[in-house]
């Protein structure tokens, strides 16, 4: 029997600060006490914790980790690599890789690809389009994440936009569906209209104009009417404007919820005024919008309407995303970085340590159903993130893990640093060091 014995750790966990020892013996949460409760076994390893913080390991519910197919950009390992650079222990990846999951043979494919090369805990979805529904219902509930749903701009056949396919999926879903919410129509309309005005050389600035409130507003308001209608279990991801704020409801516990929200990092930390500087770097769809609904998000996350927050992790090579505004891809990297910045909007007083970790570790076990993971709980998963909240560092490419190489928080000085990161009990990120012969295990669903 391995063990690891944490001392003197600052525990945030479950709404509370406290310090207490933790004690992990194989792949489990043995005990949480005071120091002359817990006791080391033998030949057990030792961390001293004093003035670190200690939390559950993040649960990113949103990521493209880019394989098969499009390697060029990112894989499994150098992307989840990343990640428990950044604290994160469990990962669900999108199906819209090469070829796309949207049959369970391609999503199998898929989960072998995962046990062989992720170093953290994973899960795949299995993407929708409008005549794959049979496929969608021979997955099985306790070993898939969800359902990935496209009403906006998508690769290939994934978008969505058939009414009675929209319509059948919302009545028979027996998994979570989650949605990328855009108005086609009305992105093209818009698209149409800057097109006509500047031609090729359309300045990013104007992609929230192209893709706009309207247009997010309106397919979120279809996804959520279509949900009430059938009972659907639906979680909308990476929101962006103040006007979807009112599509939800924060009068439940969230295990209740049948609407759930998300928003990513980027809609967190930037507004419209960092296109001028950042360009395509931060061009993500949906689009950043202004300075009122970065706030309008924020406050939502600190009031429950908002349930995760994660990361949309969509690597593209810098060579991609220096094309012209039409030319070049939406998404960047952001797993190694989104707990540091989520820790300097605390360090701002935008959001608390307990509100961080409820958003990021337990909300996707509850909201996903995730068996034993997402708490510091003694029987559960040992998913653990060591932090040291007051040791600054700069974002340069020297210290980029991701397999693009650049980051839009390049030359950003964050003041809190992951120091490790434990994965089922293994500790697999220990200040710098990355044990990459350790893979990660499948997540399961109580459903």
């Amino acid at each position: 029997m391995s063990s690891i014995l944490i001392r003197n750790a600052t525990i945030v966990n479950e709404g509370r600060t406290y310090t207490k020892d933790l004690l992990i013996k194989d792949e489990i949460i043995s005990a949480v006490g005071n120091p002359e409760t817990l006791n080391q076994p033998k030949g057990g390893k030792t961390i001293d914790a004093t003035n670190l913080l200690l939390i559950p390991g993040v649960i990113d519910d949103q990521v493209h980790f880019r394989e098969p197919g499009l390697t060029h950009k990112g894989e499994i390992f150098s992307e989840s690599r990343a990640a428990v650079a950044g604290g994160i222990t469990s990962f669900m990846e999108m199906p819209n890789t090469i070829p796309q999951t949207v049959t369970i043979k391609a999503l199998n494919e898929k989960y072998d690809l995962g046990s062989q090369k992720s170093v953290i805990n994973y899960s795949f979805y299995i993407g929708a389009t409008n005549g794959n529904l049979d496929e969608i219902l021979r997955a099985n509930p306790s070993e898939v994440c969800g359902i990935k749903l496209f009403m906006g701009s998508s690769t290939g056949n994934m978008l969505v936009d058939n009414e009675a396919a929209l319509r059948e999926l919302f009545i028979n879903a027996t998994m979570p569906v989650t949605a990328h919410c855009e108005d086609e129509k009305i992105i093209r309309r818009n698209s149409e209209i800057i097109r006509e005005k500047y031609g090729e050389n359309v300045p990013v600035s104007m992609h929230p104009k192209i893709r706009s409130r309207e247009a997010c507003f309106a397919s979120s308001s279809h996804a959520v009417n279509l949900a009430r209608e059938h009972n659907t279990r639906l979680h909308i991801l990476h929101l962006s404007t103040a006007d979807e704020m009112k599509l939800l409801s924060n009068e439940s516990p969230l295990a209740e919820k049948r609407i759930t929200g998300e928003v990513c990092i980027h809609h967190l930390w930037f507004d419209d005024s960092a296109y001028d500087d950042l360009g395509t770097r931060i061009k993500w769809n949906p689009a950043i919008k202004t300075r009122f609904d970065r706030d309008s998000l924020t406050d939502s996350v600190n009031n429950d309407l908002i349930d995760i927050i994660a990361t949309d992790h969509a690597p593209h090579t810098l060579e991609e995303k220096s094309g012209t505004y039409f030319n070049a891809p939406s998404g960047g990297p952001l797993v190694q970085h989104s707990l540091p910045a989520m820790l300097e909007l605390w360090h701002r007083k935008k959001i608390s340590l307990e509100k961080i970790v409820e958003k990021m570790c337990h909300n996707p076990a509850i909201l996903f159903n995730i068996r034993e993971r997402g708490f510091i709980r003694e029987g559960y998963r040992a998913d653990l993130c060591l932090l040291d909240p007051d040791d600054p560092w700069t974002v340069s490419k020297d210290n980029i893990l991701y397999k693009c190489g650049w980051s839009p928080f390049e030359g950003t000085t964050f003041r809190s640093r992951v120091r490790m990161t434990i994965v089922n009990g293994t500790i697999v990120f220990d200040n710098g060091i990355i044990n990459d012969d350790y893979r990660g295990e499948r997540l399961v669903f109580m459903r």
